[in-house]
């Protein structure tokens, strides 16, 4: 851990109450950030701020929800006139439902959350980034971004779809100086498993037998580690990078 990472920048952190987004916020903390992490759950968010106070840390930490465009609009008022590194970790599963099985609402809630979501917020810092000759975007994936058996339909198409948000943001902003790069986990220890209880006994049996070769499941700071990393200036030549860090999954 480098204290001084990001010593002077602002960063912006979703899905802050639990798992990936709170390793994130603690690590940023940690490296010198002043950091706003926002969560739609204000009870996990408390526990992060215990958890920051314990290590001696601080953090601006809002309850508000990325589906919520008027919530996108005070977090990033929150963070000030300048945000240098947004990490999109706010996500949720689909509790594996198959397209024959899906139901319009499911749909439409994992796409908002995963990746509409994540469209409104990095659409929003754009115009900050730009003002100030740059910044960083890192978008937690998936291993479902480029495998079809990890999940039903919404969370796997979301997912899929998200690269190609996060690709278009490196492109078309890389020469104002603003990288745009995705990170794809596999199993994690994280609070995400409360949206991944099978609905569909026959599509958890089929996804099964893809799920059977995942390697132990990493603990999040591992996953914010390589998030801090592709935000700092360290991975200064890294633009629409698509990243693995799922133990070897992918490799099989």
């Amino acid at each position: 851990m480098d204290t001084q990472r990001h010593a002077g920048m602002t960063v912006v952190v979703t899905g802050a109450g639990n798992g990936i987004g709170r390793a994130t916020v603690l690590r940023m903390a940690a490296e010198g950030a002043t950091v706003i992490g926002c969560d739609n759950n204000a009870d996990a968010l408390s526990q992060t701020h215990t958890l920051l106070n314990d290590s001696g840390l601080s953090a601006v930490l809002v309850s508000a929800d990325v589906t919520h465009p008027a919530d996108i609009e005070r977090i990033v008022a929150l963070a000030g006139p300048r945000i240098d590194i947004l990490a999109n970790v706010a996500g949720i599963m689909d509790h594996f439902v198959p397209l024959g099985d899906l139901d319009d609402a499911t749909w439409f809630h994992v796409l908002d959350v995963n990746l509409t979501g994540v469209m409104r917020l990095s659409r929003a810092v754009l115009p900050l980034m730009q003002s100030h000759g740059g910044g960083s975007i890192v978008t937690v994936a998936s291993v479902a971004s480029v495998h079809a058996g990890c999940a039903g339909v919404s969370y796997v198409t979301s997912k899929h779809a998200v690269i190609g948000l996060v690709r278009h943001i490196a492109y078309f902003y890389g020469p104002e100086n603003i990288r745009s790069n995705a990170v794809l986990p596999g199993a994690v220890n994280t609070a995400i498993g409360t949206t991944s209880t099978p609905r569909v006994a026959w599509a958890m049996e089929r996804a099964a037998a893809n799920l059977g070769a995942i390697p132990a499941a990493a603990e999040p700071d591992e996953i914010a580690t390589l998030i801090s990393w592709l935000g700092s200036s360290e991975a200064s030549n890294i633009n629409g990078a698509v990243v693995s860090a799922d133990g070897g999954w992918d490799a099989a």
